[in-house]
């Protein structure tokens, strides 16, 4: 069990996180409606949960 938490395989789950928050900053910055950004937000915190947690 912590082979799985160990600090090389850490450092790349945390810089994959990192890179997709990115990615989806940069959508946001491209997207014209806040309304439609939020709805993605809630859409997606609702999906990462349900596989993070399923």
């Amino acid at each position: 069990m912590y082979a799985l938490f160990s600090g090389d395989n850490m450092k790349r789950m945390i810089g994959f996180i990192l890179f997709w928050i990115a990615v989806g900053m940069a959508i946001m910055f491209f997207l014209p409606s806040e309304v439609l950004g939020v709805l993605i937000i809630f859409v997606l915190l609702l999906l990462g949960y349900n596989l993070f947690c399923c």
